[in-house]
């Protein structure tokens, strides 16, 4: 059985507030490290789809699943792009 003081600290922080938004949810706020840019390039460069783009010291680090030609499988490609 669980103790009172267990179910009270469950309750308690069940009934804490979480983060307010702020606006319609539609913003998008660049910041120092973004590597959105950089994702766009290479997705438009190779003709990939977007895995992931992540900022990595003075690169990003963007990862796409571009197609196979004729029937051979799609391969991940990783490619480094300077900020």
């Amino acid at each position: 059985m669980a103790s009172p003081l267990l179910i009270t600290a469950l309750a308690a922080s069940l009934t804490l507030p979480g983060p307010v938004p702020t606006g319609s949810g539609s913003e998008v706020v660049q910041v120092a490290g973004d590597c959105s840019a950089a994702a766009e390039q290479v997705v438009s460069e190779t003709g990939g789809e977007l895995l992931s783009a992540q900022p990595k010291g003075d690169t990003c680090v963007v990862t796409v699943l571009v197609p196979g030609k004729g029937n051979a499988r799609p391969r991940k490609v990783t490619v480094r792009v300077p900020m």
